[in-house]
């Protein structure tokens, strides 16, 4: 991966507004950007244009996850736990 496009990602993860989510996305992008696949990016990427709130709301399980986020980087994620 280029690195201009994973300090897009890194900023976008964590820079949002909504420090738990920063924590998750940021923390999880940190821990595996080497071993994503570029079919996972693409999913992350997506996953990104989704609302903080939204994002964990599913990623908690108070609300379901559309089936358009729901895929394996999304999986991956939820299973991520960050050591504060």
């Amino acid at each position: 991966m280029d690195e201009t496009r994973k300090k897009k990602l890194f900023y976008r993860a964590n820079y949002r507004g909504f420090k738990e989510v920063e924590c998750l996305l940021g923390g999880f992008l940190k821990a595996h950007m080497d071993d994503l696949g570029e079919d996972e990016l693409i999913q992350f990427e997506d996953l990104l244009r989704a609302k903080d709130h939204d994002i964990y709301a599913w990623i908690t399980g108070i609300q379901d996850v559309p089936a358009d986020y729901n895929t394996p980087v999304f999986g991956k994620i939820r299973a991520y736990r960050p050591t504060v």
